[in-house]
């Protein structure tokens, strides 16, 4: 006999929020030359860092210009490789233009911490374990800690990549790219031996190896945001 209730279909969907890698340009002035100039300066400094990259446009220094010609801005940063999703902080007319462009828009980040830190607090979680690796990571090779620190306990080649969701630990040379705080930890920080990276970043703000401070190129270091600044200090 059939049943009276059948099974319900298999989900072919699901909706999850998450704490995803993206990369925030935030805008100044509405001079697209100017912009385009500096833009291209920038992406000629470490070019594979930026194909296919992500990006969410931070109107909040413009937010009272209405002379900024998005599509034009736009249409800019996908011919540099770069993908533009999303703008925050930007008024009425700017965010119906983002619209008209296919663009998602953001919440103020302000405004979502404020809401955040009125919730009370219903469970401590504990601190995830780091992820420990004891080979040396080669050319090509990336390494990826979505929970915590990342402790290499050998070095880190050119071309490689490491990244964390905290910090990052280099028991060795730093010659490749080291991504700490991907989720937007301000407080993470990258600690190595040997300071010799093509590019350092932490929670979005980045340098590349011709920026690094030359006395301390070779040397153990370690790096941490200041007021949206990458901060280099000797061990």
């Amino acid at each position: 006999m059939p049943s009276m209730f059948p099974n319900p279909p298999t989900p072919a969907l699901e909706f999850k929020g998450n704490l995803l890698t993206l990369m925030i340009l935030h805008l100044f002035e509405t001079d697209n030359e100017k912009i385009a100039e500096q833009l291209a300066e920038k992406i000629s400094k470490a070019p594979g860092f930026f194909q296919q990259a992500p990006v969410i446009i931070d109107l909040h220094a413009v937010h009272d210009d209405n002379n900024i010609k998005l599509a034009e801005l736009v249409r800019l940063l996908r011919n540099h490789g770069l993908i533009p999703v999303a703008i925050r902080g930007g008024n009425p007319q700017q965010n119906e233009t983002a619209v008209s462009l296919n663009l998602g828009l953001l919440l103020d980040s302000k405004t979502v911490r404020t809401s955040r830190a009125l919730e009370p607090e219903l469970a401590t979680t504990a601190p995830s374990p780091p992820k420990i690796i004891t080979q040396q990571i080669r050319s090509g090779q990336q390494v990826v800690a979505l929970e915590g620190d990342l402790i290499v306990l050998a070095p880190v080649s050119h071309g490689a990549e490491v990244l964390a969701q905290r910090h990052i630990h280099i028991y060795g040379a730093l010659r490749g790219r080291a991504l700490a705080g991907v989720n937007g930890d301000n407080e993470a920080r990258i600690f190595c031996q040997h300071l010799d990276a093509e590019l350092i970043s932490i929670a979005g703000q980045y340098q590349v190896n011709e920026e690094l401070p030359l006395e301390l190129r070779g040397k153990s270091a370690q790096i941490y945001l200041q007021d949206d600044t990458l901060k280099f200090d000797p061990l």
